[in-house]
């Protein structure tokens, strides 16, 4: 009974996909495309003019004032590693394996445009960041609140992210664990579920800090090895790069496409899977990015916009060139981590689908503990009470960590859609309510730079109809 329950074809993972297909087809897609557009064309494309200074700022340090902030590129680093993991192997593969190779182009697409939308996000977070122990807090639950005065739509995406990242996304990465584990070594997902229970409930209740210390290490130099593995495969496979090319603009905008009715579903799978490996307007990135310690909020915002480019055209392309030059994907048993595994097993052997189950252990072991962290920061947003810390820990390490060991991959990648868009739809709203404050410090950065200032620096009265909101930049 329950084995169906959590089954592809049980009625829960279809009931939740036929609400996605509603909030994705007719909400999500279009507030994400719109937004990006919106602060694209608000911003005079940024994202893309404002590269080279992107660069230059991961090389700033703090302001120095006596308190241990992080600086930016502490910042991009968090903010990257909570973002390379599962979406970059296994999601790129899902949205290839459901969309075809198209998706890869929305993914490409949402992610240039997304940028736009991380910069205002994060700059956001910046200003209305306020001051904790020793260090900066914020995210969207703080500008909702301060900048928006909204203390019930603060407080439902406080609890929606917590939802999102410590229930939906957990039993992803347990998920893709389980998946990878079964493939390379042939070990059993309950076998695999109960460990990752153990050590998860071990973490996030305060013991073994050496395994997160160690995978906060690790993950960084599994992510650069993946990478070269990647370009390796492709320098190998040089002659079929105009292929691979081929192949994803013709179905990407292909008549085959358009005529059979699954245009939309290669669009909407690329943005989706693309979403969750960027998080280009989810909100996530801006708790972390609003704790680095800048001269000007702009700068926190130019840095995750190239974030959003390292995670999507860098680490994603690099899955989808695997998958597209292996020829894998044509075969629709696989999806999700197998279908990375089977494409690296086809280009470097069995050697290629270990190292993928090594890496994504690392990878979505060190989301697990990540993600835990976006929930507990938000759930004491909510409240003081200690209570709600620990049933959270519990959900988090145990409950939801077995979940998604014994779920189908379908149910899981559901469940994950359907939070993701709730959430994205709420801080979407905010950011496009608060967009002007975020132009008008770009507009301040940018004119701080034309007049010869290397370092542009900001101050909450340049802003005084909202000073007394500002906490910081004193």
């Amino acid at each position: 009974m329950m084995g169906n329950l959590f089954s592809a074809d049980g009625w829960l993972n279809q009931s939740i996909t036929d609400v996605n297909n509603i909030l994705w087809t007719y909400v999500v897609l279009a507030l994400l495309i719109g937004c990006a557009l919106w602060f694209s064309f608000k911003t005079k494309f940024a994202q893309v003019r404002m590269l080279p200074e992107m660069i230059r700022l991961l090389g700033e340090g703090t302001k120095k004032d006596g308190q241990e902030h992080i600086s930016s590129f502490q910042a991009f680093a968090v903010s990257i590693a909570s973002r390379v993991g599962t979406g970059n192997l296994a999601g790129v593969a899902t949205a290839i394996a459901v969309g075809g190779p198209g998706a890869v182009f929305w993914m490409w697409t949402i992610a240039i445009l997304g940028a736009a939308t991380a910069f205002v996000e994060s700059t956001l977070a910046q200003l209305y960041k306020r001051k904790g122990k020793g260090t900066y807090i914020g995210g969207p639950a703080y500008y909702i609140m301060y900048g928006m005065h909204s203390k019930k739509m603060a407080c439902l995406f406080a609890a929606l992210i917590t939802m999102t990242f410590c229930m939906a996304y957990i039993s992803i990465q347990s998920n893709t664990i389980c998946g990878a584990m079964d493939k390379a070594f042939g070990i059993s997902p309950t076998v695999t579920g109960v460990i990752l229970v153990v050590l998860s409930t071990a973490c996030v209740f305060g013991g073994i800090q050496r395994i997160a210390k160690v995978s906060s290490i690790l993950v960084p130099v599994m992510a650069v090895l993946y990478v070269i593995l990647a370009v390796v495969i492709i320098i190998m496979n040089v002659g079929m790069i105009p292929h691979v090319f081929k192949i994803i603009i013709e179905n990407a905008f292909g008549i085959q496409q358009f005529a059979g009715g699954t245009l939309g579903m290669t669009m909407m799978n690329g943005i989706k899977r693309g979403l969750f490996s960027n998080e280009a307007g989810e909100g996530s990135a801006p708790n972390i990015a609003a704790s680095a310690d800048v001269t000007h909020p702009v700068k926190q915002g130019l840095v995750q916009a190239l974030g959003v480019f390292t995670d999507t055209l860098l680490v994603c392309s690099c899955t989808a060139f695997i998958i597209l030059i292996s020829g894998v994907y044509t075969n629709q048993s696989l999806n999700g981590i197998q279908l990375t595994q089977s494409a690296l097993q086809s280009e470097v052997g069995s050697v290629g689908t270990a190292f993928v189950a090594i890496a994504i252990l690392l990878f979505a072991f060190s989301s697990i503990i990540g993600n835990y962290t976006y929930g507990e920061m938000n759930v004491k947003f909510l409240t003081s009470k200690q209570g709600w810390v620990w049933f959270l820990r519990i959900m988090n390490g145990a409950v939801m960590v077995f979940f998604g060991a014994m779920a189908s991959l379908d149910l899981v990648w559901s469940i994950g859609d359907l939070f993701m868009g709730c959430v994205t739809i709420v801080n979407l709203c905010a950011i496009v309510y608060l967009g002007k404050q975020a132009f008008f410090l770009l507009d301040d950065y940018r004119r701080q730079k034309r007049n010869g200032i290397k370092s542009p620096t900001f101050h909450r009265s340049q802003m005084p109809e909202i000073e007394d909101k500002i906490e910081c930049w004193e």
